[in-house]
């Protein structure tokens, strides 16, 4: 028995005993691999965690507790005022009430201003449409009606006269045409001069002293100045060369076109400044006063409206344009 114990070993065991040293090498080299990841990322993790990259439950902790005590602060501090504002006490609420009062307030005088300045904004078109439909000669249609309604307190007078020439129109070319067609006696000495009055009219034609700058007075040089300013649009100042001729009776009918004319355009000037600046008797499409001032209004026109409407029954005096003959 001991010799078969210690026997050696056969040559078909040493492929055996290889192959386990093989097994036994290859399951250390796997071990120490694995150590070596172990010790990696252990290694990895202790870096992160002392660079701050990887927060600890008691870090997550610290803010989230932060968070909770200032969310109770706000709490605690929000129900403060509403328990202030409680039953118990009424002042909170009525602060609120009346800073509300007067946001609305500011909220109606805006709204008040807006609607005056484009009630003034559509008197000054109608004032404007008006104006060129005079000019043309065409008659007013419906803006005789808002002229009526919303500058008919403010400027009456202006209202009548430009509804009037509406009615019959002179335009700038009548004009023109009406002074061409005058007839020469316009510009003749009158006939019906006595003995006296006739030799100082000769005399006046035969000795005439005036500086050199001065315009002829010889009335075909007036009756040729007065076509010039026509055609400059200064009607006024032609229709006073023409009332200075000789014989200018007989130019009446002309001459009582082109005061309407005259009359008409100040009316239409007239209804323009009250637009922009009437501060009490414009009226808007609805017939309602404008209450708001214009922004053109000078310094100080609230208060002078204010010391009117506090004044009985005196009204200030207004310009008006009477209506023409």
């Amino acid at each position: 028995m001991n010799d078969r114990m210690t026997e050696p070993t056969r040559p078909h065991d040493r492929p055996r005993n290889a192959n386990n040293t093989r097994k036994s090498g290859l399951r250390g080299m796997v071990l120490a691999v694995l150590l070596a990841f172990v010790l990696g990322a252990g290694a990895a993790a202790w870096i992160a965690w002392r660079t701050g990259w990887i927060a600890t439950d008691q870090d997550t902790a610290a803010p989230q507790t932060k968070a909770g005590a200032a969310n109770d602060g706000d709490g605690a501090g929000n129900t403060a005022p509403a328990m202030a504002a409680g039953p118990g006490t009424g002042a909170p609420i009525d602060l609120r009430l009346n800073a509300l009062e007067r946001r609305l307030n500011r909220i109606d005088l805006q709204a008040e201003a807006a609607s005056g300045n484009a009630a003034r904004a559509e008197g000054l078109l109608i004032a404007f449409a008006a104006r060129r439909l005079i000019e043309r000669g065409e008659r007013l249609g419906y803006l005789g009606d808002q002229l009526r309604l919303r500058f008919g307190n403010a400027q009456p007078n202006a209202v009548r006269t430009i509804l009037a020439t509406a009615r019959d129109p002179v335009t700038l070319e009548q004009l023109r045409q009406g002074l061409e067609n005058l007839p020469q006696e316009t510009v003749e000495k009158p006939r019906d001069l006595n003995g006296w009055e006739r030799v100082k009219a000769e005399l006046g034609d035969l000795f005439v002293l005036r500086r050199a700058s001065a315009p002829s007075p010889r009335p075909e040089r007036r009756l040729e100045r007065a076509s010039r300013l026509l055609d400059e649009g200064r009607v006024a100042s032609a229709r006073a060369l023409v009332a200075s001729l000789p014989n200018a009776e007989r130019a009446e009918g002309w001459l009582r076109d082109a005061r309407r004319y005259v009359a008409a355009r100040e009316a239409l000037d007239l209804i323009e400044t009250a637009a922009l600046l009437e501060p009490r008797n414009l009226n808007d499409g609805s017939g309602q006063p404008v209450r708001q001032l214009s922004p053109a209004a000078p310094a100080g026109a609230d208060a002078a409206v204010d010391e009117d409407g506090a004044s009985e029954g005196q009204a200030a005096p207004s310009r008006t344009a009477e209506p023409a003959a």
